[in-house]
């Protein structure tokens, strides 16, 4: 009897935190909608007449995104901003084309919906004209049933997609919502990768949007890094660039034990099928040892390139003189970022092992060491 009433207790409490819960979470939805509404009263009846004559704007906090919109209809401008402001969206609308382009010339927004059928100036030559001017701004047309294929025209002038009018409040909510998500899709990928300092070991979790500087390894331009060890010898490898551009590996062309090599002299060669990547020295100096598991296993190098699967290790003949001209901390970061954006350029880093830059091209343009900076 005594556990029944423990249960019978337990079970209470969960559904009184529940129903706290949804009371709470309603409350908090009521009092945003009440927000809105009321910012969507006051904010169009402000003069905005010193951007452009028939400007409203509604601005809410955290907005899920910036919208412009464009029409010489009030009612669907009205529309707009109802609709759009209660989901959450910062909207300006105006009834013109030119007062459009000379607000995306002044102010930041992710989204213009324009129009097609405008007198003076029409939703064609507005797409056009923000591709030109905002290509950073994303473009969306309203349109009706009888210029529809008008409207898929001009996604070959840089619009994303299309709206049909008249719509209901779900079809315009769940359209801005879909624009949101693509858009934050599509700036994700194009964004810089973030580049880090990293213990050896670190490295070897490769993450795909991250690249890996060895933290107190300096860096040379032909993307080998050198270590000094206690001894006073430096330890070499390939980068973390270098790993991502090439994708796998087959087999590797080590340098012989004794060699004396100078400073941007050939070093060692990957190779895979009938592609080579020749890395050059980053200093000069004698070949101490070479790393022998790297002929079993090439891979290594790629699983671990700041630390199993190092290269050689050099007694250096001038590292004073030398080590000025490579890069560590601040500065290698920097570079870094340049280095990838290069990258990205060429074709970008190996997809699935694949590499999506041709070895040679990737030799030529990233693999040869800079003239020392004091010649």
């Amino acid at each position: 009897m005594t556990a029944l009433v423990v249960v019978l207790m337990f079970v209470g409490f969960v559904l009184l935190d529940l129903l706290i819960r949804v009371v709470a979470r309603r409350r908090a939805e009521n009092k945003q909608r009440r927000e809105r509404e009321e910012v969507l009263r006051t904010s169009v009846r402000l003069d905005f007449t010193h951007e452009a004559r028939s400007l409203r704007r509604v601005e809410v906090d955290n907005p899920r995104a910036r919208i412009l919109a464009v029409d010489d209809e009030p009612v669907v401008l009205d529309s707009f901003r109802k609709i759009l402001v209660m989901d959450g969206f910062s909207v300006d609308t105006v009834e013109s084309g030119p007062e459009a382009l000379g607000l995306v010339q002044r102010r930041d927004y992710d989204f213009v919906f324009t129009d097609l059928k405008m007198p003076g100036m029409d939703g064609v030559e507005v797409v056009k004209a923000i591709h030109h001017l905002r290509p950073d701004i994303d473009v969306a047309v309203i349109t009706g049933y009888a210029t529809i294929e008008s409207a898929v025209e001009t996604m070959q002038h840089g619009a994303v997609d299309y709206v049909q009018k008249p719509f209901t409040e779900e079809e315009l909510v769940r359209f801005a919502r879909t624009l949101v998500i693509k858009r934050e899709a599509r700036l994700q990928a194009h964004s810089l990768p973030v580049v880090r300092l990293a213990t050896p070991a670190m490295a070897e979790e490769e993450a795909e949007r991250e690249y890996c500087v060895p933290g107190g390894a300096f860096l040379s331009s032909g993307h080998t890094w050198a270590r000094i060890e206690a001894g006073g010898q430096v330890r070499v490898g390939l980068d973390d660039l270098a790993r991502k551009a090439l994708g796998g590996i087959e087999r590797i062309e080590l340098p012989e034990p004794g060699t004396r090599v100078k400073r941007g002299d050939p070093l060692f060669t990957l190779r895979r099928g009938g592609h080579s990547a020749l890395f050059r020295s980053p200093i000069g100096g004698r070949i101490a040892e070479v790393n022998a598991l790297l002929g079993e296993d090439p891979a290594r190098v790629t699983r671990s390139p700041y630390d199993r699967g190092w290269i050689c290790l050099m007694d250096p003949a001038d590292l004073a003189g030398e080590i000025s001209d490579l890069r560590i901390g601040r500065p290698l970061v920097e570079w870094y970022q340049k280095e990838i954006a290069r990258l990205q350029e060429a074709g970008g880093p190996a997809e699935r092992g694949a590499p999506a830059v041709d070895w040679t091209t990737f030799e030529e343009r990233f693999l040869r060491i800079e003239e020392p900076a004091h010649v």
